[in-house]
């Protein structure tokens, strides 16, 4: 597949680039789709969820009632879990959410979100560019010419730079990263792509095995 390079007014550059069909062209597989996103949502979680048990909570541990001829529930102390105020049966307790997936499932959850990309069209690459100093308005004006103004929009960068990264941020929706950062969760949650030519150049080193 093939895409014209475009520039950061937007015009072509008269360059096209062939997009890797081992990465941008392959079936997606939905299901390691799945586990791939599950696992990036399960590793956001804290899991700092806590609530006091019986034996955790102050109070008397005096018999509230008689055990028998009171017409309800036995209980015991003001601290059973029957009563208002009383501790929590089962609740939660912090507890690490992560879990293991292999790499070759996670370069194929990859490779299936940037194909589901391609076959939208939703990829567009730009020939490498800098901003001078951190100006949300310059970052503006380049999404404008580029015609992603407006849509939920993941920049891939071949490295860090500060500037576009400042100059980007407040902006809602839009996301800067370097390529080798790419995951399956930022790719899915963007409606477009706007890739660097040196990008693609790392995506293909880090996939393209």
């Amino acid at each position: 597949m093939e895409v014209s390079v475009l520039n950061i007014n937007g015009q072509e550059t008269g360059r096209k680039v062939t997009l890797n069909e081992s990465i941008f062209g392959i079936e997606p597989n939905d299901h390691v789709l799945y586990l791939d996103v599950k696992q990036y949502l399960a590793n956001q979680r804290q899991g700092t969820a806590k609530s006091k048990e019986r034996s955790e909570i102050n109070g008397s541990t005096r018999k509230l009632g008689r055990q028998k001829g009171g017409g309800g529930a036995r209980r015991g102390d003001i601290k059973s879990p029957v009563l208002v105020g009383g501790g929590r049966v089962f609740g939660p307790q912090p507890r690490d959410y992560r879990f293991k997936l292999n790499k070759k499932v996670k370069e194929l959850a990859r490779k299936s979100a940037l194909s589901y990309k391609a076959q939208e069209n939703s990829i567009v690459v730009v020939e490498d560019f800098n901003i001078e100093a951190p100006k949300t308005k310059d970052f503006v004006n380049i999404a404008k010419n580029l015609k992603v103004d407006g849509k939920k929009t993941l920049v891939l960068l071949p490295e860090v730079n500060k500037n576009v990264y400042l100059s980007a941020r407040n902006l809602k929706g839009v996301e800067v990263l370097t390529a080798s950062q790419l995951n399956s969760y930022k790719v899915l949650n963007a409606d477009v792509l706007v890739i660097s030519e040196n990008s693609l150049k790392t995506i293909d080193g880090v996939l393209a095995k």
